[in-house]
């Protein structure tokens, strides 16, 4: 806390008076990005004009550039950060199941629109294309392949959305 404050310029108490441990001020940076995160591809779940295919694009996209600029997500991406910080995967783990819900919505409004055509369940396939994301994080920002990759991330994507278009 002493490093927090001096970078900050502020005093070390008035730092506790808003935070009782730098985990719990860790735990309001993380849960900042991650609300970063949803408010920007919520712009994209609820835009009317925009078509499911359209949407799914957008969406991974989106989420690979802010997550690429969340350095303290990156952190909680690491395998011996959860001995330490357990309110991550709680974190984590309500993220996933917000952008499950919301992948869910855009895989069904493709459904009824004829662009998508399925034969499993919609969830299974949110599930599948939420762990495809997930598995391409640590590559992506640990290993720093994120710049090297995103110029072919639309190719990815149209493998994406081949698979469920019609």
């Amino acid at each position: 806390m002493d490093e927090i404050a001096k970078i900050a310029r502020k005093a070390k108490g008035s730092i506790y008076y808003h935070f009782a441990s730098k985990e719990d001020l860790f735990r309001e940076v993380i849960i900042k990005e991650m609300n970063n995160l949803k408010n920007q591809l919520t712009k994209i779940f609820t835009n009317p004009e925009l078509s499911a295919y359209e949407k799914l694009n957008k969406y991974f996209i989106k989420r690979m550039e802010v997550l690429n600029n969340a350095a303290n997500y990156h952190e909680t991406l690491k395998a011996d950060f959860f001995e330490h910080f357990h309110f991550v995967d709680d974190l984590r783990t309500d993220l996933d199941r917000w952008e499950k819900e919301n992948i869910m919505k855009i895989i069904n409004q493709g459904i009824n629109s004829g662009e998508f055509v399925l034969d499993i369940k919609t969830d299974v396939v949110a599930d599948i294309f939420l762990m495809v994301l997930k598995g391409l994080e640590i590559p992506f920002f640990l290993q720093n392949k994120y710049e090297e990759y995103s110029p072919h991330f639309e190719g990815l994507i149209q493998i994406f959305n081949k698979g469920v278009s019609k």
